[in-house]
């Protein structure tokens, strides 16, 4: 039989088990979450838009020097190996060291623009930056008026696998940023067929295209100048 002193005991425990539930539930509930899509709503914002746009500019014409480098290097060397029959040892020695030397600068200047911590880099930095500052500033005066605990991101790089429309502040916060949800901002080119606004990210999209192809074309016009005819030349003395 059991002592009522047990039972007591069970009873309390039950109790304190039950608080102990509906404490967290309230405290659960009363955290508040939500989240937003940056790029839907850097779409909206016209700083982005020029600062992409000029990112943009840098990295193509940055790729164009590059190739223009390599271009020249690619015509002292079919010249010199249309006129090397013709050429004494010194001044093949010479030539050769030229065209060595235009092509080391090639890769000089696609190091110093595209590279980890290059000049692209650290202009994104530049230019990108203060736009998600003023996301931040915004962002943080939202949460504090309502309360929110946190508040997500739920852009192309988040591995948000699934999220509610109703927690989603993202046409809130471009009104605190003064736009008009919707009224997104279309790039240089003219807009896509099938872009419907909130969710395509078709702005960065072409931006991180341009900037991501400029990069990628200068590293294969490098790998193709050193990997294939760029590498051709022989120095003197050797056998070919």
């Amino acid at each position: 039989m059991t002592s009522p002193s047990t039972s007591l005991k069970r009873l309390a425990t039950r109790v304190l088990v039950a608080v102990a539930f509906v404490g967290v539930t309230l405290t659960t509930q009363a955290q508040k979450f939500a989240y937003i899509d940056s790029e839907y709503v850097l779409l909206h914002m016209p700083e982005y838009a020029t600062a992409q746009t000029e990112l943009n500019n840098y990295a193509i014409q940055w790729q164009a020097d590059v190739e223009a480098k390599l271009e020249a290097a690619d015509r002292l060397e079919v010249a010199y190996r249309a006129e090397r029959v013709l050429l004494t040892a010194e001044m093949r020695v010479k030539r050769e060291d030229e065209i060595a030397k235009k092509r080391a600068d090639a890769k000089d200047m696609q190091k110093q623009k595209f590279g980890v911590d290059g000049e692209l880099f650290q202009k994104r930095q530049e230019l990108i930056e203060p736009v998600q500052q003023q996301i931040f500033e915004s962002l943080k005066d939202i949460a504090s008026g309502s309360g929110y605990m946190v508040i997500f991101d739920k852009s192309n790089q988040s591995n948000m696998l699934y999220t509610n429309p109703k927690y989603d502040i993202s046409d809130r916060l471009i009104k605190k940023l003064g736009y008009v949800p919707g009224e997104t901002i279309e790039p240089e080119g003219g807009k896509s067929g099938d872009d419907d606004g909130k969710g395509g990210g078709s702005m960065m999209d072409r931006g991180r295209d341009a900037v991501n192809g400029a990069k990628n074309n200068a590293r294969d016009r490098m790998n193709s100048a050193t990997g294939g005819r760029g590498n051709t030349v022989t120095r003197s003395g050797s056998k070919n």
